[in-house]
């Protein structure tokens, strides 16, 4: 840590006196880290890595040296935050201390001119950027380069973002390390996070530069009080939340895995009386502001929220319960960094409940899915833009990629802040750069996620101080130097009682909940763009789609998901439709009673047996024949062939399967059920159902046992 001088006990002064305007408490003093901090900056002109707990006040720091350094005639602060939640804080703090901010991010597009004339007059005193701008091709080119010349003090939040070891590392992250060779000398810059273990904090270290001062300090969080509750069942589960939320201090967050189960969690908490709302990464943007404001001033007992209510959101909340647990025990200590923060805590503290699952695992493969993609895909891509010599936007090079949108944006990311590629007006071109796939680097990183995974469920059982073992995890030097310590507040210290009785009515409409099947499957409506550039003939709206369909519910789902998680692992034998399903079928046809005259069914290479059991089931059940398949008549197509691009799917499909009829006016002027055992993409579905049009098929209704994802 660097030594305060005598001559610099004048700014200390000042700096208290901003940091008590900024805060809004006479009282207010700084921490030595935070001085030691802001002397680096101000003083110093240097770079520094701040690593402290959430609420310790790190944008104190940034706040109070931007009017230091703007005191002293520097230019603006430059603050690269990632979540617009965090934006809408900090700029609210700032204002408190008469600090003029003004964000740029994809929200505000109406905006960018005038603050871009406000930055050029001097009128601003800190501008707040989203990562993605960092790419932005008029920004990067026009925007960032007189910024860079003219910032007073450069800002990286949530800093781990930078480094591909930490738990949420961001592509468009990795921007900034050019930036940062883009500055002029003695521009400060300050990185800062609450999650990062010694390998992510040498690595943000290092690509900070070499005299970059770094201050680690105790990861303690002092008003929380950890605990786990192993409950067998999703119902038990549920029930446990019906029983228990309301005994929880305060209002907090309710963490859920998957978007699915944020809805399906706060509908069934609401029908037991609690105010809840489910909140996700799909929650329109002016419904996400209207909620974070009901949970701040206590308006809704919880929000039953995925991660996107995350990093940034900055209230005094008394709990926070993960129903679910995430994949690292370095995300976990940032979701329930969320409660704890407010000075006006119960004097028991923030209540911090883990109610884990057995299916938690699964969800985390299906994520650990998404890295990196393969280097043949990569190469494909490369050479696809290569081969066209001009510039592609994702949409058209899309189809020509068997990746996802979101995958290809990522990866494409990646590939520009390499060399590969480079964003453009109009999409992305290839530099002819040579590049290397560095295939032991991302195989560590796989590695060190499944580490992360294990350690997690280590936590769950083990019988050591909660809060140490997470602060061990992320490598806090305190708890490492002193093995007995002991925070004395979570379940195995003894400072915290967790009841675990749950009520049988609880557990009984939890059940009945989660025993309703029923999922609409609704139909695609549009062919994918650039289905043309890969020889299909289709484009713009499909004339004639599919009527909304049914699944007995999603593989993510709580109740029926994990029967069907079994049937469709990859281990599991081809059968008849188990009996429970078979049930839950039934009881969602009597809810549905679809009205139709004949089944058609889509063949299965793995699958044969379930999905010919399924078929007869429905004909004896609903009383109509199946009349023909959606069948498989090219092998050399593999099932999956083309799962992660629509594009890539149409095309794929459509070589391996075709319409076989028993009578070639089977269908003519009929209703007529598709039935599959599994929807994917809906790819299928769709274009079996624009065959069976073609055929003359008056309407068609897909049904399906389950819905991935």
């Amino acid at each position: 840590m660097t030594s305060e001088a005598p001559t610099d006990a004048a700014v200390r002064a000042r700096a208290e006196e901003h940091l008590r305007a900024l805060v809004g408490r006479p009282d207010a003093r700084l921490y030595d880290d935070q001085w030691a901090a802001i002397a680096a900056l101000v003083v110093e002109r240097r770079r520094a890595l701040v690593v402290q707990r959430t609420g310790w006040g790190k944008s104190a720091v940034y706040f109070v040296a931007t009017l230091l350094l703007r005191a002293e005639q520097a230019g603006p602060t430059v603050i690269i935050s990632p979540l617009l939640a965090l934006m809408r804080n900090q700029i609210a703090a700032a204002e408190r201390a008469g600090i003029r901010a003004v964000t740029v991010n994809s929200t505000n597009m109406e905006q960018w001119d005038e603050v871009h004339r406000a930055i050029a007059a001097g009128e601003v005193d800190v501008l707040l950027v989203s990562p993605e701008r960092l790419n932005n091709p008029g920004f990067r080119d026009e925007v960032l380069p007189r910024l860079a010349e003219t910032c007073g003090l450069l800002v990286v939040d949530e800093a781990h973002c930078i480094s591909d070891w930490g738990h949420d590392f961001r592509p468009d992250y990795r921007r900034i390390r050019t930036l940062l060779d883009d500055l002029p000398a003695g521009i400060p810059v300050l990185a800062t996070t609450a999650t990062a273990n010694q390998r992510v904090t040498n690595d943000v270290a290092e690509q900070l530069g070499k005299d970059t001062l770094v201050l680690r300090g105790s990861l303690d969080r002092a008003s929380l009080c950890l605990g786990v509750v192993r409950l067998k069942t999703a119902e038990q589960r549920l029930a446990w939340l019906a029983d228990h939320l309301a005994e929880q201090p305060g209002s907090g967050i309710v963490y859920c895995l998957t978007v699915a189960a944020t809805q399906e969690v706060a509908d069934y908490l609401r029908s037991r009386g609690h105010q809840v709302a489910a909140y996700s990464g799909q929650t329109e943007q002016t419904e996400r502001l209207a909620l974070e404001q009901a949970l701040i001033d206590g308006e809704v007992k919880a929000l039953v929220a995925t991660s996107a209510l995350g990093m940034g959101f900055d209230a005094s909340l008394g709990f926070v319960v993960n129903l679910g647990a995430p994949s690292s025990p370095v995300a976990y200590y940032q979701q329930v960094g969320r409660a704890g923060r407010g000075h006006d805590l119960p004097a028991g503290g923030a209540s911090v409940v883990l109610l884990p699952a057995t299916e938690d695992r699964d969800i985390w493969a299906y994520f650990a899915s998404l890295a990196f993609p393969r280097e043949e895909v990569v190469r494909e891509t490369l050479a696809a833009l290569a081969d066209e010599g001009r510039a592609l936007s994702t949409a058209a090079l899309e189809p020509r990629v068997d990746l996802s949108r979101t995958r290809l944006e990522t990866m494409l990311k990646v590939l520009d802040v390499d060399g590969a590629v480079r964003r453009v007006r109009g999409g992305w071109e290839s530099t002819g750069e040579a590049w290397a796939y560095d295939a032991d680097r991302y195989a560590r990183v796989a590695a060190s996620r499944a580490a992360e995974q294990q350690a997690m469920l280590d936590y769950l059982a083990t019988d050591e101080c909660r809060m140490r073992y997470l602060r061990a995890q992320l490598d806090d030097p305190e708890v490492l130097a002193d093995l007995d310590w002991r925070c004395g507040r979570c379940d195995n210290c003894g400072g915290l009682s967790l009841p675990t009785e749950i009520s049988a009515d609880a557990v009984e409409q939890a059940a009945d909940r989660l025993a309703r099947p029923g999922v609409p499957v609704e139909p695609r409506k549009l062919w994918p763009t650039g289905l043309a550039a890969i020889g299909v003939s289709r484009s713009g709206k499909i004339k004639q789609p599919a009527g909304e369909g049914r699944a007995i519910a999603r593989l993510t789902d709580l109740g029926h998901g994990a029967a069907l998680r079994g049937l469709f692992a990859a281990d599991a034998d081809d059968g008849p439709v188990p009996v429970p399903l078979a049930q839950a079928m039934v009881t969602m046809l009597r809810d549905w009673q679809p009205q139709v005259d004949a089944i058609v069914v889509a063949e299965s290479e793995r699958k044969p047996q379930l999905v010919a059991d399924l078929a007869a089931g429905l004909s004896r059940f609903l009383g109509v024949p199946v009349v023909g398949r959606w069948a498989v008549v090219d092998l050399s197509v593999g099932p999956d062939r083309g799962a992660t691009n629509s594009a890539q799917r149409v095309a794929a499909v459509s070589r391996r399967c075709a319409l076989q009829l028993d009578e070639p006016d089977a269908v003519r002027e009929r209703r007529v059920l598709l039935v599959d055992d599994r929807l994917v993409t809906g790819w299928s579905l769709t274009l079996g159902a624009d065959a069976l049009h073609a055929a003359g098929a008056a309407a068609v209704l897909p049904l399906v046992l389950g819905v991935s994802g």
